[in-house]
């Protein structure tokens, strides 16, 4: 009899089975919390550095290539998902918004990202006199960050002038037609002349008073609807060659 008692004792010593399994899970919800909170808090340069060494472990080339030949994977696996063309926008759009924000044009300049793309929208006190085509210098500084951080990524470029109802009629300007035309045109040379983008990036179109962001009721308002906007837009149509 004291054998078997002795026996009873020694099954009865150490954890219940199941907290075996109750151990497991909560190691594991733990293990999946840290790694929520890791990529809460990712660094984008290790990031970056991580997936650069992923790529040179799988073989894939600068730019998404690999060494095979064939044509899906030589255009780079990315999923389905993966829009390389929206990955640009973010890229652009983080660029200026630091610009904006260092050069205090907050009032002058903002953006907004859009089903067509990345819409830069600028003043026209920024850009030009009232009545006028010629781009002032304070606004060739915006246009040159603006340029710099376009001319790294393939998106097509859409240059889209504004006025307001204030007719104008002169040997230059004949109307608004021509004034808001001739704004978007001068942007589009800007960014040839002197950042050298390519043209065939690069188109222009005038919309006159017809598409104000707000009534043309106050100052204000006619001023907020002269502008000029510069669409990154969201999609890449040429085929890399």
């Amino acid at each position: 009899m004291p054998r078997e008692k002795n026996k009873e004792e020694k099954v009865k010593k150490g954890s219940p089975a199941w907290m075996t399994t109750y151990g497991d899970m909560m190691t594991l919800l733990l293990v999946f919390f840290v790694l929520l909170y890791s990529f809460s808090v990712m660094d984008l340069e290790k990031f970056q550095g991580f997936i650069a060494a992923l790529k040179a472990q799988l073989g894939v080339l600068d730019g998404g290539r690999t060494i095979s030949e064939d044509t899906l994977v030589s255009k780079g696996l990315k999923g389905d998902r993966f829009n390389p063309s929206q990955t640009n926008l973010n890229k652009v759009m983080g660029e200026l918004s630091q610009y904006i924000k260092e050069q205090g044009l907050q009032n002058n300049v903002s953006m907004e990202i859009t089903r067509r793309g990345l819409v830069v929208r600028l003043t026209g006190q920024i850009l030009y006199d009232l009545g006028k085509a010629e781009i002032k210098p304070e606004g060739e500084k915006i246009l040159h960050e603006i340029a710099t951080s376009i001319k790294g990524i393939p998106n097509d470029i859409m240059v889209e002038g504004h006025t307001d109802n204030l007719p104008i009629n002169n040997e230059q300007f004949p109307s608004n037609w021509e004034l808001s035309t001739t704004r978007a045109t001068n942007v589009i040379k800007f960014f040839i002349e002197n950042h050298n983008i390519s043209p065939d990036r690069l188109s222009a179109a005038g919309y006159s008073e017809y598409r104000p962001l707000y009534s043309n009721d106050t100052p204000e308002h006619r001023a907020k609807n002269r502008r000029v906007e510069i669409v990154i837009l969201n999609s890449i149509n040429r085929q890399e060659e």
